[in-house]
């Protein structure tokens, strides 16, 4: 369905056809001063110089065509909206110093292309990247490590950006990326056979079945790894003994590879119960050691191709450009012992991921802190040509998350939060806060309820702010039930959900309800703001970021608050403007609910 702004535009730039001029000045946009205007159009300015003009005599002139439209509407307005032409379009236009055109719209005009979009599936939203294949690579967590607050911005934007590209058409492929491999677990594996040295895994001479049932727990595994490697600090026979084991694991050894398959199969287990929690998912668990068998192969043919050269013993990729305006350091493939690093890694996954899926492009999530670092990779794949010239590569680098200090989050004592733990204190804050509020809710209920709320709370608390700027975990403000928060946008969709579900008690329809031209003020500003959903989700898209989608459904739940109070929805004495009203509404949730699913979480029923 088009928007309306194009709607509006392709009037305005007939306009300036019309008149003598380019058409492609005629773009409009919502009014910065909605006092005066609902849209405007700043064409004139731009056109000044070319035609040699003072700019408010071009926006009069053009001016003078579109109000012929408002005159025309005048004859017409007891005609049917949705049949009318682009003549009734304009209620008011005004060219206003120093080339402004400023324009307002027909109530009838606005009731019919708001029918037009409660019939519309999508609500106005077009499908611009139909087509089009994606790999979106978030999470991003360390096999054997819990998942900590670090995490949360990885998971949360990414899981909304999957949801909002294929929204907009395109076929997104969500892959975790693990961190698998590598030393790492190498430190694991060498920790708990010292803990114990009994398990069949670490007796070379054993021929039976390995273990079904894990020997271990995720509370021991999440211990093991930090324990492990402040020994390998201070003990260098240790670490040495970490890294003879990692090459067992790397090189297939039988015991040792058990193991790390063990490690791995309990920690995604943990893994996905938090990130289940957190409504997050991933087409791909792939990791790490899923590209390992590419390296060498991968390596080798750079060398033949002499895309890349020896450098102090290291082999590396010259990615540096003459545009450069800050020094880029070559991408290191292998140290000089020929241990691959995370580069290495990254370049195997992009010949993996355009070998087996071919996608358009690959957008990754990390902290912004990696930006040098995938500088060089992209650089590095396309000068090695891993990728095709076409393919994008993106890099959307997130801020960390603050405490009131301005310093990362930390719990009480110092350390890194727990991720679940995080989720079960906003939550439990949250319970209470509901249970204070509506006494008929279960126990049950109640919980359920806070579960839903606190996981819109930490979502839109992030969602809300650019990627890239660092934002304040303050608990106390983004659980509040007022102001930009998510609780409050779920407020406002239980309130719409009371006030439908009383209609249908009271022997209404719904479904057969009909949107009429506004009656107040209020009610035209919420009709004005519905239709700006699909140019929000598209600007999402297009930015990747949710946090435009976040600004549009604050507006909304506000401006149907300010409906709400301001007037007599259901105790309205006319029918047919009650009616009116329900079928405003039912779009009004409509939208908003479309809206928090594509951020990653939904409402209850009541709260």
């Amino acid at each position: 369905m088009e928007t309306i702004i194009k709607q509006i535009e392709a009037n305005v730039a007939k306009a300036f056809e019309e008149a003598g001029y380019d058409a492609a000045l005629g773009t409009v946009t919502v009014s910065n001063r909605p006092d005066l205007c609902e849209f405007q159009c700043n064409g004139a300015m731009a056109g000044a110089k070319k035609y040699g003009k003072a700019p408010i005599v071009i926006a009069e002139e053009v001016a003078a065509r579109l109000k012929e439209s408002v005159t025309a509407d005048a004859a017409q307005a007891d005609g049917d909206a949705a049949a009318k032409t682009d003549s009734a379009v304009f209620a008011k236009v005004e060219a206003v110093k120093p080339g402004f055109l400023n324009l307002t719209l027909t109530e009838d005009y606005v009731a019919a292309y708001i029918a037009a979009l409660a019939k519309d599936k999508r609500c106005g939203a077009e499908e611009p990247y139909q087509g089009k294949k994606i790999v979106l690579d978030y999470g991003g967590p360390n096999i054997a490590k819990p998942l900590h607050v670090g995490h949360l911005r990885s998971a949360v934007i990414g899981e909304s950006l999957k949801r909002i590209l294929r929204f907009a058409g395109a076929e997104v492929t969500g892959d975790i990326h693990m961190g698998d491999w590598g030393l790492p677990m190498g430190l694991v594996a060498t920790e708990l056979r010292h803990r114990h040295p009994d398990w069949p895994y670490f007796d070379e001479s054993f021929t039976g079945s390995y273990p079904k049932e894990s020997l271990f727990t995720v509370a021991e595994l999440e211990e093991v790894y930090p324990a492990a490697s402040a020994k390998s600090k201070e003990d260098e026979a240790y670490k040495a003994e970490a890294m003879e084991a990692t090459r067992k694991i790397q090189d297939g050894d039988k015991g040792y590879r058990a193991l790390w398959r063990e490690i791995m199969r309990t920690s995604k287990a943990d893994l996905k119960k938090v990130y289940d929690r957190l409504h997050v998912s991933f087409d791909l668990w792939k990791g790490e050691a899923d590209v390992h068998e590419i390296i060498p192969g991968m390596v080798e043919e750079m060398k033949r191709r002499e895309y890349a050269h020896e450098s102090d013993g290291a082999l590396v990729i010259d990615v540096a450009e003459e545009t450069d305006k800050k020094e880029i350091p070559p991408c290191i493939i292998l140290k000089s012992d020929g241990a691959a690093l995370y580069a290495t890694t990254d370049l195997a996954t992009i010949e993996d991921r355009m070998k087996n899926i071919r996608p358009d492009g690959m957008i990754y999530l990390t902290d912004k802190r990696q930006e040098m670092h995938f500088v060089q990779v992209f650089r590095a794949a396309r000068k090695a040509r891993l990728v095709l010239p076409e393919t994008e590569l993106a890099h959307i680098g997130f801020g960390t998350v603050n405490g009131k200090d301005g310093k990362p989050y930390k719990t009480r004592d110092g350390g890194v939060p727990r991720l679940e733990n995080l989720l079960d204190e906003i939550a439990a804050r949250m319970q209470e806060r509901i249970a204070e509020g509506d006494r008929d809710l279960s126990e049950a209920e109640t919980a359920n309820v806070a579960e839903q709320v606190s996981l819109a709370a930490l979502k839109y608390a992030d969602l809300s702010n650019q990627p890239a700027k660092d934002y304040v975990f303050d608990p106390e403000k983004f659980t509040a039930f007022e102001g930009d928060t998510g609780p409050y946008l779920l407020y406002t969709i239980v309130r719409i959900k009371s006030i439908l579900r009383k209609y249908g008690e009271g022997g209404g329809s719904v479904k057969e309800a009909r949107i009429r031209p506004a009656g107040s003020a209020a009610e035209k500003t919420l009709q004005l703001t519905l239709t700006g959903f699909g140019e929000a989700v598209m600007r999402s898209a297009k930015e990747l970021s949710a946090h435009g989608l976040c600004a549009f459904l604050y507006a909304l739940s506000n401006d149907f608050n300010s409906f709400y109070h301001e007037t007599k929805i259901l105790t309205e004495e006319d029918e047919a403007v009650k009616a009116g009203y329900i079928a405003l509404l039912a779009l009004t949730l409509k939208e908003l609910e479309t809206g928090i699913g594509l951020l990653g979480f939904e409402a209850p029923e009541r709260m």
